[in-house]
């Protein structure tokens, strides 16, 4: 790679960690609106917000006109999220046909899950978004409908994953951009990724979150460490095998994106459906973001500019202090 396409990457990284905050490399979940409908007119309303809330806002549910609370609500804290309960007595109309959202919503940078079960067992499920931030509650769910809201959440989250994107950067650089090593270290991410994400939502696989986040970070910084060696330093398994450690880690990643569908759940029904958009748009995000890489890369080999051995070992360490940042960060929100 080239002294120009080094000084570009390296701005980059600069402007990564300028940006560098905890909602940058772990992206906020989304709010979650759940409705459960009672056979004499009630309905359990459960509102769960992130703990971490940008200022200015204000995240409220919205029920249909003429539902009116029984009792304050209660608000507890649970995981990385404020759970607010109540039931509200809606009549004897039901939710069918109604409208219901999330008030604020168009002022947050997240989404809101909107999950309704009525009272004879259908369960009904949407996304929600500031351009969009209220449903009509139809008589069945839509399985176009699931397949785009998961693909776009897929899509989104990878987008705001500075983390992952970062230790898709470093592979490309451990491999020096040949397209065959490329697809081949690239597809074992894939594949790894993917096998974990699955076993872990459909509940065949158990991990604690906090230490899972952790251990991605701790993996970003381990390959940004070994780009750091340098051409000239004795080749590494992981110079050697690059797929090997790309599948390896892709299993430690897939934990980390199965976190953040579990804060949004599965809609009843279109369970497989639903993971498979979801898996779907990380993967579509994760190959624009190579394409485009490439592409410069392509592009930017082209200037044949001298670089010094700084400039040229910028990337690599952006991408470790980014990871140690993280780390730390991480390390510390353990032990609250």
């Amino acid at each position: 790679m080239r002294g120009l396409s080094y000084a570009l990457l390296a701005g980059a990284l600069s402007v990564g960690a300028w940006l560098a905050s905890p909602a940058a490399a772990h992206p906020l979940a989304p709010a979650l609106l759940e409705l459960r409908e009672r056979g004499d007119g009630q309905v359990e309303v459960k509102f769960k917000t992130p703990a971490a809330r940008l200022p200015g806002v204000d995240l409220s549910p919205a029920l249909p006109k003429g539902c009116e609370p029984l009792a304050p609500p209660t608000v507890a804290r649970e995981g990385t999220g404020v759970v607010e309960r109540f039931t509200a007595r809606c009549g004897a109309s039901g939710l069918v046909g109604a409208r219901v959202g999330v008030r604020g919503l168009e002022a947050s940078p997240t989404d809101a899950l909107l999950r309704v079960e009525l009272a004879d067992g259908r369960r009904i499920q949407a996304v929600l978004r500031g351009s969009q931030p209220f449903h009509v509650v139809p008589e069945r769910p839509s399985r176009l409908g699931v397949v785009r809201d998961y693909l776009r959440l897929g899509l989104e989250h990878i987008a705001s994953g500075l983390d992952h994107l970062l230790f898709v950067l470093g592979l490309l650089l451990l491999v020096g951009g040949r397209l065959a090593p490329v697809v081949k270290t690239v597809t074992a991410f894939t594949l790894g990724h993917s096998v974990t994400l699955s076993l872990a939502v459909l509940g065949f696989v158990r991990f604690p979150v906090g230490l899972i986040e952790l251990a991605i970070a701790a993996s970003v910084f381990v390959l940004g460490a070994e780009l750091a060696r340098g051409p000239g330093a004795p080749a590494s398994r992981l110079r050697r095998f690059p797929w090997a450690m790309a599948g390896a880690f892709g299993l430690l990643h897939g934990f980390g994106f199965a976190g953040a569908l579990a804060q949004v759940g599965l809609p009843s029904g279109e369970i497989p459906l639903s993971l498979f958009a979801f898996n779907l748009g990380i993967e579509l995000g994760q190959l624009a973001f190579v394409a485009l890489a490439l592409a410069g890369w392509r592009l930017l080999v082209l200037a044949r500019a001298p670089a010094p051995a700084w400039l040229r070992a910028a990337p690599a360490y952006g991408i470790g202090t980014l990871a140690a940042y993280w780390c730390l960060e991480r390390a510390a929100s353990l032990f609250p």
